[in-house]
């Protein structure tokens, strides 16, 4: 499948000029870039006029109930404008699906540094890798302090029974994608972890606005001042700085230790195992400087006065939920409904996601 076959199954360009023109004024230059980096709802670089704008949109193709929500995105991102969390500004949403086939909402681009694999040239001292882990970790806690009634998403979800509701619709997504990717291999450790999950359910928690995928690389930080090389630039005393979080399509109320323990999965110690799958599970933060997961946990308990108690589980259901996706991932490339490389790579990748997190659950890894 071409890049432009693809492209041409997310935007009717003709639909989406005429949508712009009549809501955002006429211009006289549209362009559309497709963003890679993601791995689940697409992203859209557009340029209408001098206006540089982001397109959230579903994969084409059938997807899994609520999985690719992302009018329910705009909502919480629209609804934390002005908050101490940072976002983009949101600029439209769309449920008229003769535009581009799908639910959609644009916002404003914003120009930044998003980690990912390398760092950028500012980020190769220890003393800027120890800030921006605990810019990271600070985020975090301030998504959990936020006041979702008085934000207006007192109704955005149902914190009460949350952590149960995760583990079973992680297991229903795995159900749902396994009826196309059982054919192909079997996930022989599978149920042994959806039946310890079920076990070891915290009965209680916190209940916190949820961001859902919180992760090193859904993050932007600022870019160094232009005219400046980006290490002296920091080296001078600009810290790291967040300016926006990106991907809350999955972001409800409910117990914020999922957040915490999403992110840690992601966290590479200096002596971690090799990652699952390296595209997702990068390494760099195992270099000098940047803080362990057991500081990262001290630090976001300082910052919220909670008491992370029972990583083993949250960790292990991070793992199992990041299995379910790329489950569902390699059930989209299957039926044709993708084209990111990345998606064929889960035939081997989920089975060794399913079996990392058995491990943890037999103390082979260090939490």
């Amino acid at each position: 499948m071409s890049d432009e076959t693809y492209l041409d199954r997310l935007i009717d360009e003709a639909q989406l000029r005429s949508y712009l023109s009549d809501t955002l004024g006429s211009a006289d230059r549209l362009e559309v870039e497709r963003v890679e980096a993601g791995h689940s709802n697409e992203t859209l670089f557009v340029t209408w006029g001098d206006q540089e704008l982001v397109v959230r949109r579903p994969p084409p193709g059938k997807t899994a109930d609520t999985a690719h929500d992302v009018l329910r995105e705009h909502h919480v991102v629209d609804a934390l404008q002005g908050t101490a969390v940072p976002v983009p500004r949101t600029v439209l949403a769309c449920d008229d699906h003769e535009i581009m086939g799908s639910d959609f909402y644009v916002m404003e681009k914003l120009e930044g540094d998003v980690i990912r694999t390398e760092e950028p040239a500012w980020l190769a001292r220890p003393d800027a890798r120890k800030r921006l882990s605990t810019e990271l970790v600070d985020t975090l806690a301030a998504i959990h302090g936020v006041d979702y009634e008085a934000v207006g998403l007192g109704e955005f979800g149902y914190p009460e029974g949350f952590t149960q509701r995760q583990v079973d619709r992680w297991h229903e997504q795995f159900e749902w994608a396994r009826e196309t990717t059982a054919d192909r291999r079997d996930l022989p450790s599978l149920e042994r972890v959806t039946d310890w999950l079920q076990a070891n359910v915290p009965e209680e928690h916190p209940e916190t606005l949820v961001q859902g995928d919180y992760k090193l690389d859904n993050v932007m930080f600022a870019p160094a001042d232009e005219g400046t090389d980006a290490s002296d630039d920091r080296a001078a005393g600009s810290d790291p700085e967040i300016i926006a979080v990106f991907d809350w399509e999955m972001a409800t109320l409910g117990d914020p230790f999922t957040d915490l323990g999403w992110m840690l999965s992601f966290w590479h110690d200096e002596d971690d195992p090799e990652p699952p799958i390296s595209d997702l599970y990068p390494t760099l933060t195992a270099r000098d400087g940047y803080l362990t997961r057991q500081e990262l946990i001290s630090r976001y308990e300082a910052e919220t006065g909670r008491s992370f108690d029972e990583p083993r589980f949250y960790i292990v259901l991070a793992t199992y939920k990041m299995g379910a996706l790329g489950e569902m991932f390699f059930r989209r490339y299957l039926e044709g409904n993708s084209d990111d490389p990345m998606y064929p790579t889960m035939e081997a990748g989920v089975p060794r996601l399913v079996e990392q997190a058995a491990g943890i659950i037999d103390g082979e890894y260090e939490i």
